[in-house]
Parts: C-alpha cells; sequence; structure tokens
C-alpha cells in the first residue's frame, strides 16, 4: 500500500489544521501515528475503511477527529485546540486491526508531515 499524507504546516496553540493521507488501496484499518523529536513513535488515531467509529489515544480525545471518503481511498485527522505537545512528525499508517488498536506493526506507512504548534 502507497500512502501520500499532506496537510501539516504550524499552527498557534488553540488553531486548528486537518490533515490528509489518500491509500493507493484499502486495507482493513487506516490512521496516524506521530514522533516528536527525541521521542518513540506514539499512535493517534485509526478508523477502519468498513467502520465509521474512529479510535483514539487519550491525549487527543475531544480535540482530533478521523474521518474517511471511501470514494477517494483518503482519511482525514482534523486537529482542533491544539497544544505544543502536539508537535510531532505525523505519519500515515495502514494495516490491518492491530492498527485500529494502536499497534504498530506490520503496517504500511507513508511519508511523515509535519505539524509545530507554537505557544
Amino acid at each position: 500500500v502507497q500512502l501520500q499524507a499532506s496537510g501539516g504546516g504550524s499552527v498557534q496553540t488553540g488553531g486548528s489544521l486537518r490533515l490528509s493521507c489518500v491509500a493507493s488501496k484499502r486495507t482493513i484499518a487506516v490512521g496516524w501515528f506521530r514522533q516528536a523529536p527525541g521521542k518513540g513513535r506514539e499512535f493517534v488515531a485509526a478508523i477502519k475503511w468498513g467502520g465509521f467509529s474512529g479510535a483514539y489515544t487519550d491525549s487527543v480525545k475531544g480535540r482530533f477527529t478521523i474521518s474517511k471518503d471511501n470514494a477517494k481511498d483518503t482519511v482525514f485527522l482534523q486537529m482542533d485546540r491544539l497544544r505544543p505537545e502536539d508537535t510531532a512528525t505525523y505519519y500515515c499508517a495502514a494495516g490491518g486491526d492491530g492498527l485500529f488498536r494502536g499497534l504498530d506493526s506490520q503496517l504500511s506507512w507513508g511519508q511523515g508531515t509535519q505539524l509545530t504548534v507554537s505557544s
């Protein structure tokens, strides 16, 4: 699976940004991870192509919303009320059920897109 992510940028605290990721084909689930400087990769959110609800890490619940456009094989991550601690490189990922549970094994990865949130 090839994944093409876009939409990163720089915003101020409290701002919003939307990431997009186009997949070359559908797997069971698609989602986002992030990696901040000096830190490990962290699960952010995931959704199943055949489902409607997203799965989120606790720190983004209520602020981030994952959605998809099946007709365009595209997944979105709407990020609102951004905080400086959201600053990271965000990676789109595709895989099986494990991704929906936040696992990062056996996934296809897109290139990263940078988000910087300034205070």
